[in-house]
């Protein structure tokens, strides 16, 4: 079982380097799958679909216990 989620990887910091600072944000779960196959097609399939932005939001996949 693999749970399919976003986050973003920057955060706004004016004392950083072009304002940004590196911060692994929260997972939002946006699906499940059985397999890793599915997995990775859920997670291509919505980041072809939106934008990444300036805080460099994507989706990503990890294996969950059952």
């Amino acid at each position: 079982m693999y749970r399919i989620f976003t986050r973003t990887w920057w955060r706004n910091n004016p004392e950083w380097p072009d304002g940004l600072e590196p911060c692994p944000g929260r997972k939002y779960t946006i699906g499940r799958a059985e397999t890793l196959e599915e997995a990775r097609a859920l997670a291509q399939a919505w980041n072809a679909k939106h934008e990444p932005g300036r805080l460099s939001k994507k989706a990503e996949f990890e294996e969950c216990r059952r």
